[in-house]
């Protein structure tokens, strides 16, 4: 990099650099590049033990940073309608994981917009509500096309006397994607193994991660189908909760719809509400928690209210 801009800076406005110059330029931008590659960032031992510092972080595998995040923005439980089922296991499952006690990675499963990411957040929120800040555990991201850095991430957390849940949004691996296993080692199998003080929380619209004609393919293409497949959907068994999440029916639905009407406050009468509600998800040309999240930002930019 010095060398490139030694070359650039022999004409300066059309005039020639004198060789000694151009030398003690060169010498300066290499010391400039080695301070910059051990220039300290927002590593491990900073502020990641730090009591009362950011909860949330996002892994930048590049530059083998996590970047805090200022806040969450996280629902509370009581607005997450039509899942009390995984509410209550997911809840119990993370309060045991920072109480110190064993708990399960999870894979929430299923339907598009029906709060699995929401419930991951919430349910971060509300174990960290009640708790002192050296007790608090911390978010991290990682997205999905940087599960490959996985192993290096859990080797710098591994060491820091504090709590961390991973959360990876949307997971799901593609035909030519190898980086599944990656992660089946840092789950589980790897002789480092997954350090006692992370947790991981994955949200996927597939139950397995992967597309059904790449799993169509394996079958009909491998020399042993049954093996072949077998590897494939092993990635899922690292989970120890399924959380299944399906579509709603209309009464979930206006039940959503009324439960951030009441707690946002918006001044509208209860049968205006649950017909314009109705019509948006006819027009959506289905319901969700999602739908009826969008719908409400709609009504209350319309009545001309915040949220929030």
């Amino acid at each position: 990099m010095a060398v490139a801009f030694a070359t650039a800076a022999k004409f300066v406005y059309g005039t020639e650099v004198m060789i000694e110059d151009i030398a003690r330029i060169e010498a300066i931008l290499e010391r400039i590049a080695r301070a910059l590659e051990h220039a300290p960032g927002i590593s491990a031992g900073d502020q990641l033990a730090e009591p009362g510092g950011a909860d949330g972080f996002v892994w930048e595998p590049e530059a083998q940073q996590l970047l805090p995040v200022g806040a969450i923005p996280a629902l509370p439980l009581s607005l997450l309608k039509g899942i009390d089922r995984a509410q209550e296991i997911l809840l119990e499952n993370t309060r045991r994981f920072a109480a110190g006690l064993p708990a399960n990675n999870a894979l929430l499963w299923g339907a598009r917009g029906m709060g699995k990411s929401s419930l991951v957040k919430a349910v971060h929120a509300e174990v960290n509500r009640s708790r002192p800040a050296h007790e608090r555990i911390a978010l991290i991201e990682i997205h999905r096309e940087d599960i490959a850095t996985l192993p290096v991430l859990l080797r710098q957390l591994r060491p820091i006397g504090r709590r961390f849940l991973l959360f990876c949004d949307d997971l799901s691996f593609d035909r030519e994607d190898t980086s599944y296993k990656s992660l089946k080692a840092a789950l589980e199998g790897g002789i480092e193994g997954r350090p006692a003080n992370v947790l991981l929380y994955a949200t996927s619209n597939r139950r397995h991660m992967m597309p059904r004609d790449m799993m169509e393919n394996e079958r009909s293409t491998a020399i042993n189908p049954s093996e072949a497949v077998e590897e494939k959907v092993s990635l899922s068994d690292r989970f120890g909760l399924w959380l299944g999440f399906h579509h709603c029916g209309q009464d979930e639905f206006l039940a959503m719809v009324s439960a951030y009407a009441q707690h946002y406050r918006l001044k509208i009468g209860a049968d205006q509400l649950r017909e314009r509600a109705i019509a948006w998800a006819a027009m959506r040309g289905g319901r969700s928690g999602r739908v009826a999240w969008q719908f409400i930002q709609d009504l209350a930019g319309e009545l001309g209210q915040k949220l929030g």
